[in-house]
């Protein structure tokens, strides 16, 4: 059977190339006898691609000498407890709601101190960016916390908060490698890889030396602190060995295409052809307010839910696959990752074109 194009939200497409190459790989390593798979984390050929991992995302991301990179696990969901536990050293924090995760990271942090909302976009369905470049930033808050793309809602910061001086932490998981970034504007920036990365099960760390310490909350479990992770370069306990491994093969083939500034040229060009289309279009419509759209996860409705269903099921017989919205929002989504390819996105508005021509009354 032919690959579909998916435009899933996340475990999300990869890059064919690396599948390839994984799979011609299953059954023996590099002259190893052994898969990836099966290989013990503390072995000579693992910790070459664990090293080599964090080496390119160095390198891509021109991270400074002063960020550790921790390859964890838990996803996106457990650094929102993580996070308080190991930074809340005032037990105040600010957060900036712009979408469902970060409502969920305000939620958890309120049971380890006080969490302050000091802006939010709830009031129209997360569809835009709230002004932040001058906030009620608390004195004695610990960091400012916020969610930089919002899968479900298609919404990104395009210019990072004004914090007064206070550490800026920062979800990145549906953005990471989509666009070259300045690492030293956060103290941490962090995603789950499954989105533009790797497979589900890794999430990925960068933080600020200074902001790992001995000082913790009180009963934080070992597992949960950063300082043991960092002093065992991610692999106090056996690491989710095979995902790290992919999200290495990731990195070589975005370097491979010419590192951030290529990958932001092409999804800009992605993002722009749909756009385009959904601004012109006489059923379609995007959802999010044009200056805060995110350029991985596209919303759109047709303002009626029978004919978006409608729409859904011959998408998907058509062979583009989980174009259907997030359950709280309902109507379609595409998510257009590094890896979907530009003639995925054609082909995606060549499609609405006719299913429009068809369905228009």
């Amino acid at each position: 059977m032919a690959r579909v194009y998916n435009f899933s939200a996340g475990p999300a497409v990869l890059p064919e190339e690396v599948l390839k190459e994984a799979a011609d790989e299953m059954l023996d390593y590099r002259g190893t006898g052994m898969s990836v798979m099966e290989m013990s984390h503390r072995s000579k050929a693992y910790d070459t691609i664990i090293k080599e991992a964090e080496a390119d995302l160095r390198e891509l991301m021109n991270i400074p000498d002063n960020y550790k990179v921790l390859f964890l696990q838990g996803g996106a969901s457990q650094q929102f407890a993580m996070i308080p536990m190991n930074l809340m050293k005032n037990k105040v924090a600010d957060y900036i709601v712009t979408g469902q995760w970060a409502k969920k990271a305000y939620q958890e942090a309120c049971l380890y101190g006080k969490a302050n909302k000091i802006a939010s976009s709830e009031d129209e369905t997360f569809s835009y960016i709230p002004d932040c470049s001058d906030l009620p930033i608390s004195e004695d808050a610990d960091y400012v916390y916020i969610c930089e793309n919002n899968t479900i809602y298609g919404t990104k910061f395009k210019t990072l908060p004004n914090t007064k001086g206070k550490t800026l932490v920062a979800d990145v998981s549906s953005c990471f490698l989509s666009e070259p970034v300045d690492v030293t504007k956060y103290g941490v920036i962090y995603g789950g890889v499954q989105k533009n990365i790797g497979p589900a099960g890794v999430v990925i760390v960068i933080i600020r030396e200074d902001l790992i310490t001995e000082d913790v909350l009180p009963g934080t479990p070992t597992m949960l602190r950063y300082k043991i992770h960092a002093d065992n370069d991610s692999l106090y306990n056996t690491p989710p060995a095979y995902g790290i491994y992919i999200c290495g093969k990731v990195f070589k083939w975005i370097k491979k295409q010419g590192g951030l500034e290529a990958m932001k040229e092409r999804n800009e060009k992605k993002a722009k052809i749909l756009y385009d289309f959904l601004d012109e279009s006489r059923m379609f419509k995007g959802t999010v307010r044009k200056q805060d759209r995110s350029l991985m996860n596209v919303p759109f409705v047709t303002g009626d839910a029978d004919l978006d269903a409608k729409f859904v099921k011959e998408a998907k017989e058509a062979g583009f696959e989980n174009l259907k919205g997030h359950r709280s929002v309902g109507g379609m989504r595409a998510s257009i990752y590094n890896a979907m390819p530009i003639e995925g996105v054609e082909k995606l508005v060549e499609f609405m074109k006719k299913f429009e021509a068809e369905n228009l009354k």
